[in-house]
């Protein structure tokens, strides 16, 4: 990486020589004058230059580490969208397992109650898995009307409950954590008149 800065100062440090030897010749003086005024002006180039050098350094290596770790913010980033929902995966494979194991049993079975009994425990071993998982059932039926949380598709005029109250779950709904993933659809009182 080549600092644009450093032509700069090189291109006035030419420019300062430049004028120390055309003072030089102009001006006639005695060689130890001369040599006086060529340390006294260099002294004060060098700090600045060894300041200069030194800010230019601690530049470039913070860009590289910057650099360095927008790289690794980024690969994070890929790994977490590739990889996040390895153990949700993981623990539905268990499920699909016993779906599997279902459907070689009711292959050979001509029993009703068998193939429900196969289906019961399945059902059952899915609704653990995402309990797991952290998904939660939002209750609906017989409770206040929540916006955040329920949707209301009906309205059903009725002195028998209280106003806004939900009469009946049409579709559940479910979140994760606090964040509603569907909101539940249900049938909300509403006074008569």
């Amino acid at each position: 990486m080549e600092n644009p800065f450093k032509k700069a100062v090189q291109n006035k440090d030419e420019e300062i020589n430049e004028v120390e030897n055309t003072e030089s010749d102009t001006v006639e003086t005695p060689k130890e004058t001369s040599q006086e005024d060529s340390t006294e002006t260099e002294e004060p180039a060098d700090p600045w230059k060894e300041k200069y050098e030194q800010l230019n350094n601690q530049y470039i290596r913070l860009a590289a580490d910057f650099d360095n770790f927008r790289k690794r913010q980024e690969q994070e980033r890929e790994n977490l969208l590739k990889y996040g929902a390895e153990n949700t995966v993981k623990k539905l494979i268990e499920v699909l397992d016993n779906f599997d194991r279902g459907m070689k049993a009711i292959e050979t079975v001509e029993d009703c109650d068998k193939v429900k009994e196969c289906y019961s425990l399945a059902y059952k071993n899915f609704n653990e898995v995402l309990t797991k998982i952290g998904l939660e059932a939002i209750k609906a039926e017989g409770e206040e009307f929540d916006p955040n949380l329920h949707e209301a598709v009906m309205q059903t005029p009725t002195n028998e409950l209280p106003e806004h109250t939900i009469i009946a779950e049409l579709q559940k709904g479910y979140k994760l954590g606090d964040k509603v993933l569907r909101p539940a659809l249900v049938n909300v009182a509403t006074p008569e008149g």
